[in-house]
């Protein structure tokens, strides 16, 4: 077993700064957590403080139940993984590997068998007898990752371990760690370069700002039904289209209208909604309202619905991205994108027929910011 507790746990500097405030998180047995958020928003303080690198200020860390907070970092059976490898450069994979158990004094029979039962995990059994200068940045993260291996944790803690690499890498080492993490039948921390790492990885993705805990779930509803504005726009890349818009009702149906200069562009709700939306009395009220780029289609009259929006759009930029082309217009007096497929034959300067349908909208309370559905 390999769980983690963190209750109402919180660090506050000596200046009076609070990094994290009352961060609360159950991290089941062999789970893979992401902790996600714009820089400075506690996420590297707070796997700090689960390693022991840093003192909790208030509340209780628990480790398999047990409370650690002031446990050594050597005794909390954890290993951690940092972004800079911090391999020795003077000795060669084998001992760099070997150098924790070595400092424990296990056996060398035991020190060489767990040495070389990680090489051939992450296959770098050729690479043994090299040196840290000798080895591409990918082989070099294999070789951090070896030695975390060889200690045998309960926990991997993994702060932007491929923040230095490139993209070709970055994709082939994210799909080795998520296969680690099956074969070790582990707990992984992980704090990633970019969201598609979070998006793509994390059983469960934790999403912070300031220090707070914004929203904790699966990715998958965490991009489908983000809690507040925030998360909706942190969350999906391209990021969220968001517009200021209000509730009202035209021809007996119940929208979202934005203005588009001179004109007024109303997107019209689902009953459902409509009736949520009526009954919390934001009939008349400004709102947030986001739309993600993939919802944003080119008109098909074969895909006609009661909730359907059509509006013309200038073409002002087209990025081609293979199985899809972003196509980017202004809206509302703010740059627009959308993901449209990769056969559209729209160049710069059409005109672009596109649709939107109000079950994809994401509307938010405007002064608090929380999801209204």
């Amino acid at each position: 077993m390999s769980t983690v507790s963190l209750k109402n746990v919180k660090k506050v500097y000596p200046n009076g700064f609070e990094a994290v405030k009352g961060f609360d998180l159950e991290i089941e047995d062999k789970e893979f957590i992401v902790l996600v958020g714009p820089s400075g928003c506690g996420k590297t303080t707070t796997l700090r403080m689960i390693a022991g690198l840093e003192s909790i200020s208030s509340g209780d860390l628990h480790i398999d139940k047990e409370l650690m907070n002031d446990v050594a970092p050597k005794d909390r059976n954890i290993a951690m993984v940092f972004q800079n490898y911090a391999l020795y450069p003077h000795m060669t994979v084998y001992d760099n590997m070997a150098f924790g158990l070595k400092l424990r004094k296990t056996p060398k029979a035991e020190i060489d068998k767990k040495v070389q039962e990680a090489a051939k995990i992450l296959g770098i059994e050729s690479l043994l007898s090299r040196k840290p200068k000798m080895l591409s940045g990918g082989q070099r993260q294999r070789v951090a990752l070896g030695r975390a291996i060889v200690r045998s944790p309960k926990i991997f803690l993994m702060d932007e371990p491929l923040s230095n690499l490139d993209a070709k890498l970055r994709v082939q080492m994210r799909t080795e760690i998520s296969k680690l993490h099956m074969e070790l039948d582990a707990t992984f921390i992980y704090v990633p370069h970019d969201q598609t790492e979070a998006m793509t990885m994390g059983t469960r993705i934790v999403v912070m700002k300031d220090g707070v805990v914004q929203q904790i779930d699966s990715p998958e509803n965490m991009y489908k039904h983000p809690a507040n504005e925030f998360v909706a726009s942190f969350i999906g890349s391209p990021e969220i289209n968001l517009f200021k818009g209000l509730v009202g009702e035209q021809d007996g149906k119940v929208g979202v209208t934005i203005l588009d200069g001179n004109k007024e562009l109303f997107f019209a709700l689902t009953k459902e909604r409509a009736e949520n939306l009526k009954s919390r009395n934001y009939l008349g009220k400004e709102v947030s309202v986001g739309i993600r780029p993939e919802d944003i289609k080119e008109y098909d009259d074969h895909d006609l619905t009661d909730d359907m929006t059509k509006f013309d759009v200038k073409v002002e930029v087209k990025e081609m991205m293979g199985a899809e082309i972003y196509v980017y217009f202004t809206l509302s007096g703010r740059q627009v994108i959308s993901r449209v497929k990769g056969s559209s034959t729209l160049k710069v300067g059409d005109v672009a027929n596109l649709r939107v349908k109000g079950r994809r909208l994401h509307l938010f309370d405007i002064e608090t910011g929380v999801t209204l559905f």
